[in-house]
């Protein structure tokens, strides 16, 4: 079977997906975006049958997603889901609405609105943009004034999504939070990102550390995947003193280099037998 890798940039977890593919016995098709085209008139035809979406940017990720699936190609992840864990806001409605665990979090749409929100929530809170990733932009604000300055900040962005203030509880971690991978079928694997600073991204500095599996965080992956509408997924979890595990967010495209260097676990491979339908 031809799969078609549809990326941006070639990184090291790109490599590792096409030689998953040749070991599976499968053609890998290469499809760099930023060189290519795709037709979307009916009747035209794309030369695989499955497509692993990879690209950075969300919105080429779905643009492409959209355009291969009206190809009649199976694409991983699907465009729904991909759209749907790019908005921060999407993604807590869709968990709030299937009773998954999240922190406190409220949106507006003014600075008015937004102290407002913080007060009820409780300081300090986290403000974040509803779309982005590796900890871009996010920020901790302690108490009014530092939220005040930050929220100038954003509503002097260009752009109307800074507009939508995302306001959400701090959540007191263990000096880790946790990235877990796997589908609406099935738990993959998880690591604990480690760091003293608050933001736990690997892409900011965090290390990485082999997890221990459970039946509650296997338990949450799975029901988390079917919140947002199923998909080969990275779900970044935390742990609160009272609560326990809360879902933070949900990463349709997900990193997951280091996950497979500390873990050992084939996810590369995991994520084309997903796309080919052979997953658990």
């Amino acid at each position: 079977m031809r799969i078609a890798l549809v990326y941006e940039r070639l990184r090291e977890e790109e490599r590792q997906i096409i030689r998953a593919i040749e070991k599976l016995g499968h053609e890998p098709v290469p499809l760099h975006l930023n060189s290519n085209f795709l037709p979307i008139n009916h009747g035209e035809t794309f030369g695989a049958e499955v497509a692993v979406i990879r690209a950075m940017s969300t919105a080429k990720a779905h643009a492409s997603a959209i355009t291969l699936s009206s190809l009649g190609v199976r694409v991983v992840n699907l465009p729904d889901v991909i759209a749907t864990c790019g908005n921060k806001l999407v993604t807590t409605a869709r968990l709030s609405e299937a009773g998954i665990p999240t922190p406190r979090t409220a949106v507006a749409f003014s600075l008015d609105g937004a102290l407002e929100a913080a007060e009820s929530i409780g300081y300090p809170v986290v403000v974040k943009p509803v779309n982005g990733s590796w900890g871009r932009l996010v920020s901790l604000a302690q108490d009014e004034e530092e939220l005040r300055t930050i929220l100038e900040h954003r509503e002097a962005i260009p752009s109307p999504y800074y507009r939508i203030h995302y306001i959400q509880e701090f959540i007191r971690k263990p000096g880790r939070d946790i990235r877990a991978y796997g589908t609406e079928k099935s738990f993959i694997t998880a690591i604990y990102r480690v760091s003293e600073h608050w933001v736990t991204n690997t892409a900011r500095g965090a290390r990485a550390v082999p997890a221990e599996p459970s039946e509650e965080l296997a338990d949450l992956v799975i029901r988390t995947a079917r919140a947002v509408g199923g998909g080969f997924l990275g779900i970044d979890i935390a742990e609160d003193e009272e609560r326990g595990l809360v879902v933070i967010e949900v990463n349709a495209v997900t990193e997951y280099k280091n996950a497979a260097r500390v873990t050992g676990v084939d996810i590369a491979g995991e994520l084309v037998r997903y796309a080919l339908g052979e997953g658990e």
